[in-house]
């Protein structure tokens, strides 16, 4: 059986340190890829996008500075519980958001009530999910290169 939580979260989207504005995230989470989770933002005039990565990273950077590779988290402020940076990149090009921890933990929290952290190899055909993706995505590289 398929489940998901869904949240809105108000984001500022930091175009740069003078200039940033407030559009709204969605972040989503999926039983049917229980590690990862996903976040869309639509930016006017341009397409929806969607960057997903591991649900334990965004647990992590809540209170600590982490990731490799295209996706950094990391609170403004690790002893405080304020706020945190999102930062998206692929080559030279990035997108970077502040949000409030708050909501982040609050749709953790409901992730964790759908599949407890630790528990995500537990859901049943995971595994074959796992495999259709990695297919998926190696047909699509094929094709691009």
């Amino acid at each position: 059986m398929r489940e998901s939580v869904e949240a809105e979260v108000m984001m500022s989207f930091l175009v740069s340190e003078e200039l940033a504005f407030r559009i709204p995230v969605e972040l989503r989470y999926d039983t049917c890829d229980p590690f990862a989770v996903r976040l869309t933002f639509h930016l006017p005039g341009d397409a929806p996008v969607t960057w997903a990565f591991g649900r334990e990273l965004l647990i992590d950077g809540v209170g600590r500075p982490c990731g490799d590779g295209d996706v950094h988290i990391s609170p403004t402020e690790p002893e405080l519980f304020g706020e945190v940076l999102i930062r998206l990149q692929v080559g030279g090009d990035q997108a970077l958001f502040r949000s409030g921890t708050a909501p982040l933990v609050a749709f953790l929290d409901r992730t964790d009530r759908l599949v407890p952290l630790g528990q995500e190899r537990s859901l049943a055909h995971f595994d074959t999910h796992l495999d259709d993706a990695l297919d998926r995505i190696l047909a699509e590289e094929q094709s691009a290169g």
